[in-house]
């Protein structure tokens, strides 16, 4: 494994803590600042905006800067925002650091993806890749119960100080791991917006983004609720949610490694399995959650199967964008949209009376839809490029 894909990892952990650390101290926050909890909520709503006007902002600015020097950066970007949160003296100047660090993260993950299959061959991309997002996938697990131990402990500005902290440890990997030449823009790749844009008339490059929002969409639109899906229809007590929470996390770990391995091997088939199975898992989940067991075993598979599809997700658009850093980031940004829309249609689920199970089944049918998107988008790739679509589109 190259170092440079360690230091990546740890640059994505450290977003991933800052994401999800949040959901921890919003209580101490709001009580800091004196503001309700509605109101501290949007340190966390407009961190998601931010990151989907980032993701495409950020990485069309910069498309003809060499990777490594963008992905430098973006990690210096990335410190400010959550230095500016530790040391924020209101709440309006944390609001600002959150968005300051929001805006790296969609570009991050778009350019870094780029980065991390340029260190490896080229059959080991997808691997590659779930090795950058195995620190967003090990975030997800500590993020929450590590901001509200910290929190609880030193205080909600301890959290941020160490996250800030994990982002210069991260900086200093990315300049002293990651070689710029490996970082470098692939001859064939479009730099130019222009060009960039162009890379967008392919049809399957949208069909890639719609499946990619549809799968986020539905997972997220379970998960926004399954708290209360856990405490209302699984009779779990709501300290056991926590841990409920952490086996989720560890089968995002798990789907992250084995589905990045599998998107190498055969790539269009992997992206129809997972989302199938993650269909599949919502729907049991749905007729299953008044059972404890079947729940905790459902939560993990959840997990699994909703991040075994993001490796090849990464790599199948930039294939077939021709390596445009752009569609890496509306990656990012359709993945963003599509967890915002699949919680508000749980959410109408919930309003409408059907119960806490409902956005289980919602989200079921949500990602049922992205099957059929990815179903069409591999025939329709098979006859055009007479190989598996697993192998890579752009020379190295």
């Amino acid at each position: 494994m190259p170092t440079g894909l360690v230091a990546l990892a740890v640059g994505g952990f450290g977003i991933g803590l800052t994401e999800f650390l949040i959901a921890g101290l919003l209580p101490q926050v709001a009580s800091s600042f004196a503001v309700s909890e509605a109101v501290a909520g949007r340190l966390i709503s407009g961190y998601a905006l931010s990151v989907a006007v980032g993701a495409i902002a950020l990485t069309a600015a910069t498309a003809r800067l060499p990777r490594k020097h963008v992905l430098v950066g973006l990690v210096v970007l990335f410190v400010l925002g959550n230095l500016l949160s530790a040391i924020a003296p209101s709440y309006r100047v944390m609001l600002l650091g959150r968005i300051v660090a929001a805006l790296c993260h969609g570009s991050f993950f778009g350019i870094g993806s780029l980065v991390a299959r340029s260190l490896v061959a080229p059959e080991r991309a997808s691997r590659a890749v779930a090795v950058m997002f195995a620190g967003l996938t090990v975030a997800n697990v500590l993020g929450v119960p590590f901001g509200a131990l910290v929190g609880e402990r030193w205080g909600w500005r301890a959290a941020f100080w160490a996250v800030t902290a994990v982002g210069l440890l991260a900086l200093a990997g990315i300049v002293a791991f990651v070689p710029s030449r490996a970082a470098g823009t692939p001859p064939t790749a479009p730099t130019g917006l222009r060009d960039q844009l162009h890379a967008f008339r392919s049809g399957q490059v949208w069909l890639t983004l719609a499946a990619t929002a549809l799968g986020y969409g539905g997972m997220f639109g379970a998960f926004s609720y399954i708290a209360y899906t856990f405490t209302e229809v699984g009779g779990f007590s709501s300290a056991d949610v926590a841990w409920l929470l952490m086996v989720y996390g560890v089968g995002l770990v798990v789907g992250n490694l084995i589905g990045g391995r599998a998107a190498d091997h055969d790539r269009d088939r992997t992206l129809l399995l997972a989302l199938a199975g993650l269909t599949v898992t919502l729907a049991l989940f749905g007729l299953l959650a008044a059972h404890a067991t079947a729940s905790v075993v459902l939560v993990f598979l959840m997990g699994v199967f909703g991040f075994a599809g993001v490796p090849g997700l990464i790599t199948r658009v930039t294939d077939h964008a021709q390596g445009a850093a752009l569609a890496a980031g509306a990656n990012v940004s359709a993945s963003n949209i599509g967890n915002a829309l699949g919680a508000w249609a749980g959410g109408l689920a919930i309003t409408a009376g059907l119960g806490y199970r409902a956005p289980l089944y919602v989200g079921a049918g949500i990602v049922l839809g992205s099957v059929a998107v990815m179903a069409v988008a591999a025939h329709r790739a098979r006859p055009s490029s007479g190989r598996r679509d697993s192998e890579p589109a752009v020379r190295r």
